[in-house]
């Protein structure tokens, strides 16, 4: 991973729009916010996050795509999140709790990640009251999507689940291979490809 040398607020064009819209801070007190933030340039296949240790930053995917997964006993990986552009990913729980991480964060693409520490968030939160309720319902709207990912793996159709993929990732079926979209899905690539198959007769049919 290569830690970039360039002034933060010259390659951070995303990040500090997602800072202006979700606070009330003037551009000078964001750009004094981003010289002391972490950013590097992570390759294709690095990882920022390895099973068993602790997280400690939530990570800012500003240009590139990201992933979190877990690996069973047997080897076989569950993907539980992607996060390409404008998007966050982390394990909250090993960060609030202090306690190891069940999961992997890897770079799919090359990526320029934003590394965000607690202590960050805490003095933006203080700095501005707006960006500290935004921050208080991206935790609600996280908790709410994670209980509508469960009800999907549980409940939905393999097409159900497809259709709720290229819903909330539009931008990924040319960016992802089938194989890990499928695992996101919970399903064989087999079963994705049967999906897809049948999709696709309905609509030359419509």
């Amino acid at each position: 991973m290569a830690i970039l040398k360039t002034k933060p607020h010259d390659v951070l064009d995303n990040f500090k729009l997602y800072l202006s819209e979700k606070s009330d801070l003037t551009d000078a007190a964001i750009d004094e916010l981003l010289k002391d933030v972490r950013v590097e340039v992570i390759q294709k296949g690095d990882l920022l996050l390895t099973a068993g240790d602790v997280c400690k930053h939530a990570f800012y995917t500003e240009k590139g795509l990201l992933r979190a997964f877990t690996v069973d006993e047997s080897g076989k990986e569950h993907i539980i999140q992607f996060a390409p552009e404008n998007w966050l990913i982390s394990d909250r729980s090993s960060i609030y709790f202090n306690e190891p991480s069940e999961f992997f964060i890897e770079a799919i693409e090359d990526s320029k990640v934003v590394f965000i520490s607690a202590e960050f968030m805490g003095m933006v939160s203080e700095m501005s009251s707006k960006f500290r309720k935004a921050n208080d319902r991206a935790l609600q709207s996280h908790i709410h999507q994670l209980q509508q990912r469960i009800n999907q793996l549980l409940g939905a159709t393999a097409e159900e689940r497809y259709l709720t993929f290229i819903q909330k990732y539009p931008d990924l079926l040319l960016r992802v291979p089938l194989w890990m979209i499928a695992s996101y899905l919970g399903i064989t690539p087999e079963s994705l490809s049967r999906v897809r198959k049948d999709l696709a007769k309905k609509n030359f049919k419509s």
